[in-house]
């Protein structure tokens, strides 16, 4: 079993010495915090905030999942040079039709070079 990253298992003091390494490889979920039952919508999923990862040959993003509590809901590989070998952003909108209960999302991306890691996870509430 891989070991994954979350933002959770870092203190407050290393995550301010790794922050760069940290913002390069954290998905973060960005969606409506409530939306209605039945409904299509938009789960954006980012992998980092501040600091681009690398997008290298043996260095890049290869794939991003979008969960609902320990359901997989969709995913996106990526292929090293997708990016045109520059640094960046990763990010890939899913449009997903919300359930008749709220959801629990979170993210999970895989680094080539640091492996898997977790994103915090997002409430969704389903009216």
């Amino acid at each position: 079993m891989p070991r994954v990253f979350q933002a959770l298992d870092i203190d407050k003091e290393e995550k301010e010495l790794k922050r760069d390494y940290l913002d390069r490889h954290m998905p973060h979920v960005i969606c409506a915090d409530e939306v209605n039952r039945g409904e299509r919508f938009v789960v954006k999923v980012r992998i980092g905030d501040e600091y681009p990862h690398p997008d290298e040959y043996d260095h890049s993003i290869s794939l991003i999942q979008l969960w609902n509590r320990e359901t997989l809901l969709a995913e996106a590989r990526y292929t090293p040079g997708v990016y045109g070998n520059l640094p960046a952003h990763f990010e890939i909108d899913f449009h997903i039709v919300a359930p008749d209960v709220s959801m629990n999302l979170s993210a999970m991306s895989v680094c080539s070079k640091h492996g898997l890691w977790q994103s915090e996870d997002k409430p969704v509430k389903v009216v």
